[in-house]
């Protein structure tokens, strides 16, 4: 692994060098997808980017965990969580990168 992280600072130069657009629109136009995807989110909306995966919002019930040090029983409280499903394409594609 190479320990690199994709930013939005590195989406936004992207989108500069690939669309044409200013930094700062670039900049703009990466906020706002990622806005709008945030908002259907929060909305409980699944988000569905075609060849590349799904996002949706899962709830989780109440349930009893365990410490695993202490064994000890805790109660975990209900909650919302956020999924993703990658498509058969990126998989692949992920895969693929695997292969030396």
């Amino acid at each position: 692994m190479s320990g690199k992280t994709l930013t939005r600072m590195d989406l936004s130069e992207a989108v500069f060098r690939e669309v044409g657009l200013s930094r700062n629109e670039s900049a703009q136009l990466v906020e706002s997808v990622l806005s709008h995807i945030s908002d259907a989110l929060v909305r409980g909306e699944q988000v569905k980017i075609s060849s590349f995966g799904t996002f949706s919002v899962r709830d989780k019930s109440a349930r009893i965990g365990r410490n695993p040090k202490t064994g000890e029983e805790v109660p975990i409280q209900p909650r919302r969580v956020l999924t993703f499903r990658p498509s058969h394409l990126m998989k692949e594609r992920v895969a693929s990168g695997n292969v030396s």
